[in-house]
């Protein structure tokens, strides 16, 4: 039986050859091995939104930003899907939880040129 990252890595070539329905059961059959696959959950969202399936990319959107919710590229990407349905305040406030999930990583950086 495959691994999860061997279903995960078959949807990316999939999906890198534009065969998104093919790269939706690849990444399921990821998560059926682990639900909580962050990248199999980002890849599956994004493959939904590719098809124009946005009620499916925001619903696994919603489950990916539950799993790993400081996820700044998940807030963004709901965001985007949001965006895409004219989902506008939806959209904003996943847009701002993206910001300021990236201003708190920039303030635990170290500041340049301190030791």
């Amino acid at each position: 039986m495959a691994s999860k990252e061997e279903f995960y890595d078959a949807g990316l070539d999939l999906a890198f050859d534009e065969n998104y329905a093919g790269a939706i059961e690849q990444y399921k059959a990821a998560l059926e091995i682990d639900p909580g696959y962050v990248d199999a959950l980002h890849a599956l969202a994004m493959a939904h939104a590719e098809q124009g399936q946005l009620d499916e990319a925001i619903a696994i959107g919603k489950q990916l930003c539950a799993v790993s919710p400081d996820d700044i590229l998940a807030h963004t990407s709901l965001s985007t899907f949001y965006m895409r349905k004219d989902m506008v305040p939806e959209a904003e406030a996943e847009s701002a939880k993206a910001r300021m999930l990236d201003w708190k990583r920039q303030l635990k950086e170290p500041k340049e040129g301190s030791s």
